[in-house]
């Protein structure tokens, strides 16, 4: 088989944990070259190192996807380094979840989630299009979310945040058809990651949750209690109909599938979910 992950050149944001980490781990295994971007110095250059361990080639850069100087740097460095743009994988993101009823306490969090979540892929998008304009192709992906995809208690800015997301992702589209694909990312809960801890108001996931609120809770404490049985087994293996949720890893394979098709092929909309997740979006 063909692999289109190999010898690519594919920056990843937000790389020093979670799915960023995981992704770049996963396409620098494949041969392609990495560039890792954070502001958190340490996971950084853990997830350099565990991928020049394994005999990877990739470059660290300290980035805030925020500051669209920093983010245009990152980009001037890949070229001057790698010598192209294949891909960007503009994962970072928080979760600030919270009613309007806890604006006091959450509005410092939504305005963070807004500039990274928002302004951070902007940034990316501006920082790497002429390089893949002028290059005559690149991949663009953004990472969204189910909750992009429609209104619910207790996430308005996230869901914002979201939403715009998928706007600036399918506008790129339109406007770069033939030079850059695009792809949007929408996972449903993946426990495992760093992004619930961005939480300000745990209740707040009801919304997404709706009806299923109290099954939640209740295959919750199955998954994660200390009781072995047969449910607890098919609601935690991804062979069987019942999977529950799906872990980081999965979600990371997903996204390195979407890179891994011929440049002719764009993979626009992918959501990743567990067959037998409770999310409602």
């Amino acid at each position: 088989m063909t692999d289109h992950v190999e010898g690519k050149v594919v920056v990843v944001t937000g790389a020093a944990s979670g799915f960023g980490r995981l992704v770049a781990q996963m396409v620098a295994a494949r041969g392609a070259a990495v560039i890792v971007a954070d502001v958190d110095d340490e996971g950084l250059e853990a997830t350099a190192a565990s991928i020049r361990t394994a005999g990877g080639r990739v470059v660290a850069r300290r980035t805030d996807v925020t500051d669209r100087a920093d983010m245009a740097a990152l980009a001037a460095d890949a070229v001057a380094e790698l010598g192209a743009i294949d891909v960007l994988v503009n994962n970072a993101g928080i979760m600030p979840l919270a009613f309007y009823a806890d604006h006091a306490e959450a509005a410092d969090a939504w305005d963070r989630c807004i500039d990274v979540n928002l302004r951070g892929v902007l940034n990316g998008i501006m920082a790497v299009h002429d390089q893949m304009i002028d290059q005559g192709r690149g991949q663009i992906v953004n990472i969204s979310s189910i909750y992009g995809n429609t209104p619910v208690a207790g996430s308005a800015v996230y869901t914002a945040t979201k939403a715009a997301v998928n706007v600036l992702s399918e506008t790129l589209r339109i406007e770069s058809q033939g030079k850059i694909k695009v792809t949007v990312v929408k996972p449903t809960g993946v426990p495992g990651t760093n992004l619930g801890s961005t939480m300000v108001n745990g209740d707040a996931m009801i919304g997404i949750l709706g009806q299923n609120a109290a099954s939640f809770g209740e295959k919750a404490g199955i998954v994660f209690g200390a009781v072995d049985s047969p449910e607890r087994a098919a609601m935690t293996d991804p062979d069987d109909i019942r999977y529950w949720a799906i872990s980081p890893e999965e979600l990371a394979a997903q996204i390195v599938y979407v890179i891994d098709q011929p440049w002719g092929i764009s993979i626009s909309d992918i959501t990743v979910r567990a067959a037998g997740d409770q999310y409602l979006s």
